[in-house]
């Protein structure tokens, strides 16, 4: 964190140079990567090279998958970093997602400076929504040490290990656990179609 415009600079100089080069980030470049900050930079300092965007696989997708399948249904995805987005707003975003009654994921939980905002996340959740509702907590999905927790909820999740490379899940109203998986049903029990 933080170098992320420094990369993009250098990555921006050296294409303009003539070389090939790849800005690689964890997850998808669109989704909290660094692909719209490579775009904005080369419109500000006014340059016409050919950029590809390549998706690739977001935190959450992947933590949904280790997961079961929590993100069947509408869902939000909300990062608790206020290094960009004040804190106030990242709030509105929590209250209106949790009254909406949709399942979210949230990205940058906790740091080793910011520990208060998921706190709060969790009170503005159990506001609107049972502290027995599913939570899953993944960490370092894809990576060597990877953990995944499904066996948890919005009333004792707090307990768990959660860093930055954690993505919570927190369920809605319909999400359950079967077994050692979470998820949110789509409808489908009793529908023809």
């Amino acid at each position: 964190m933080t170098q992320e415009t420094d990369r993009c600079r250098e990555a921006l100089k050296k294409v303009s140079e003539g070389r090939v080069v790849a800005l690689i980030s964890s997850g998808d470049a669109g989704v909290y990567g660094m692909s719209g900050l490579a775009i904005e930079l080369a419109k500000e300092d006014g340059l016409e090279l050919p950029i590809e965007v390549v998706a690739g696989v977001t935190a959450a997708c992947a933590a949904g998958a280790r997961l079961g399948a929590p993100l069947m249904l509408d869902h939000a995805v909300i990062s608790l970093s206020d290094l960009l987005v004040p804190w106030e707003k990242i709030k509105k975003r929590l209250e209106a997602v949790a009254e909406a009654d949709m399942v979210v994921a949230l990205y940058n939980p906790k740091s080793k400076k910011r520990v208060e905002q998921l706190n709060e996340a969790a009170e503005i959740f159990l506001r609107h929504r049972s502290s027995e509702t599913p939570v899953g907590v993944c960490t370092s999905v894809g990576y060597e040490g990877e953990e995944k927790i499904v066996q948890s909820n919005l009333g004792s999740f707090l307990k768990e290990e959660i860093g930055m490379m954690t993505i919570v899940v927190i369920g809605n109203s319909q999400s359950v656990r079967m077994g050692d998986w979470f998820v949110t049903p789509r409808g489908y029990k009793g529908k023809r179609f």
